[in-house]
């Protein structure tokens, strides 16, 4: 399935499924967090966002209209690059998304007291993605250090 237009509401319908599916009353589920797609946008032709569920938070990228989809086979992890770096993604389908890459930001939600704490979190995590890691400077030294001399 490619999506021509912004998938949130349809992730937000699949996640509220699975929920009902699998997690209620799961002792992993904060009560006090719901399903939230959080700042789902166009990138290389496919969709990235994040995710907040009462168990998780993740980061997902659904395919869309503007470039090839790769799916990693069995439970192998594509790599997908950011400007921060390489962000390894594992494939998921859905009977409601289809084919989608997801990878887990954290899997204790009771870490955080609220849904804005939560949705917060998923938002620092898309803004990093974009900060490009800068390689560690090497100190120099100048010739008197190295011999030792002040």
């Amino acid at each position: 399935m490619v999506w021509r237009s912004d998938p949130a509401e349809a992730i937000e319908r699949a996640y509220a499924r699975i929920e009902r599916e699998r997690f209620v009353g799961a002792a992993v589920a904060h009560p006090a967090l719901r399903i939230e797609a959080v700042d789902v946008q166009p990138w290389h032709g496919h969709w990235l966002g994040a995710l907040v569920v009462p168990w998780s938070l993740a980061l997902l990228l659904l395919p869309g209209p503007g470039a090839p989809w790769r799916m990693p086979r069995g439970n192998a992890r594509l790599p997908v690059r950011f400007p921060v770096g390489d962000i390894a993604f594992l494939g998921n389908e859905d009977v409601d998304l289809g084919e989608y890459l997801s990878v887990a930001l954290f899997a204790d939600m009771r870490i955080f007291a609220s849904q804005a704490d939560a949705v917060r979190a998923a938002r620092d995590a898309i803004g990093a993605l974009w900060a490009p890691v800068e390689p560690p400077r090497r100190a120099q030294a100048s010739r008197r250090s190295f011999l030792g001399l002040r």
